[in-house]
């Protein structure tokens, strides 16, 4: 088997697939990429076994086979290269490659592509199409609200909600929710499932450079993802999503504007003054001034802010992590958000107050901490 291909092209699409690989495999040949060539075409292949991801390149070849390539010698080797035409020539009988580039020639072991596992089909799929622009945004919005917690698996994914109303993305870790709908994206049928983190993550790296639509074939085990070159085979979450609509308090009487980069700016000042270990920020609301204090009573620090706001409501005093607010204003692109509040025990929802786009709806909620006076 022989083929000759472009070394930055070739780096470009095995970086795309390289997250897949996990640093302490249990299977030594998931260490490798996949070389699968059919002629011209090139299918560079990663696995952990719970995902796998795929690229496709044009080479120059008139040969086809598989084999495993150490992912880690390679990428190293492929770094170093600027932009020249590379030729890899692959001998059975010694199971190495001989790469032959501008400066000298490398020799690597691979080991049989047939021992690979890769992605099988999924039984009764079904199938909905998204442009890769929306499902981008869509991962960025909820993603950084999942959980962390092995106890609870269902909460370290997003929970895709498909409907012909429209597409439903959910995260929560428990303190804090994000509800992130688009009504100008519908589905044929209604389906629910939930994604994990890593292949979320690897969709969002790549889509960002994305044309076109994502097509998303999924069944109650698995979800595959097809979009430019790449394909990506991932199993769902295994569990029922908890009912996080019951969480959302409904009767909310107070409502408070403010500029968003004002508002975070004060909460990360104030935050270096706050307990370590609670990271707590006072909010007391009254007129038109909201007040932004944090204290350590260990170390004898204190700070406080005020800035201007819009606030219509009963005078309120209310305590939150900093660090989850910090998290949900960077994730809003708004000038302004709006937060909604009851009473200081219960939760607070935030709302971009502008900037959205035609279709788009998100929600944003967390928990309150008690006050200590």
């Amino acid at each position: 088997m022989k083929f000759i291909a472009s070394s930055t092209g070739l780096l470009k699409q095995l970086q795309l697939i390289s997250g897949v690989i996990n640093s302490n495999n249990t299977m030594p040949i998931l260490d490798n990429f996949l070389f699968d060539l059919q002629n011209q075409d090139l299918r560079l292949v990663a696995s952990d076994l719970e995902t796998v991801m795929s690229a496709k390149m044009q080479v120059e070849s008139t040969d086809s086979g598989k084999a495993a390539v150490p992912a880690r010698l390679l990428l190293d080797t492929l770094k170093t290269f600027p932009e020249q035409p590379l030729t890899f020539v692959f001998d059975t009988t010694s199971q190495q490659i001989e790469l032959s580039s501008d400066y000298g020639k490398y020799n690597i072991p691979f080991l049989p592509g047939e021992e690979f596992p890769t992605a099988s089909e999924l039984e009764s799929p079904s199938t909905t199409t998204i442009p890769a622009e929306l499902l981008a945004t869509s991962i960025g919005k909820t993603l950084f609200a999942t959980g962390n917690d092995e106890l609870r698996p269902v909460m370290s994914g997003v929970f895709f909600q498909f409907s012909p109303e429209h597409l439903r993305f959910v995260s929560t870790d428990a303190h804090k929710l994000v509800r992130y709908t688009r009504n100008d994206a519908r589905s044929e049928g209604s389906a629910e499932f939930i994604m994990p983190k890593k292949p979320l993550n690897l969709l969002k790296a790549t889509l960002g450079v994305a044309q076109g639509d994502v097509v998303i074939k999924y069944n109650e085990a698995n979800c595959h993802f097809v979009f430019d070159h790449v394909e990506l085979t991932c199993r769902l979450i295994d569990g029922k999503y908890p009912n996080y609509e019951a969480v959302i308090p409904q009767n909310n009487p107070n409502t408070l504007t403010v500029n968003r980069i004002g508002f975070l700016s004060s909460i990360k000042r104030v935050n270096i003054y706050s307990n370590k270990s609670t990271h707590q920020v006072r909010l007391k609301i009254s007129g038109n001034e909201l007040q932004i204090s944090a204290e350590d009573v260990d170390s004898a620090t204190r700070a406080d802010e005020r800035i201007t706001c819009q606030y219509s409501g009963s005078d309120m005093e209310i305590g939150f992590n900093s660090r989850f607010l910090v998290d949900m204003l960077n994730n809003l692109e708004s000038d302004d958000i709006q937060m909604k509040l009851s009473d200081p025990n219960r939760a607070g929802l935030l709302f971009p107050a502008d900037g959205l786009e035609e279709g788009e709806d998100i929600l944003m909620l967390v928990m309150p901490v008690m006050i200590n006076h």
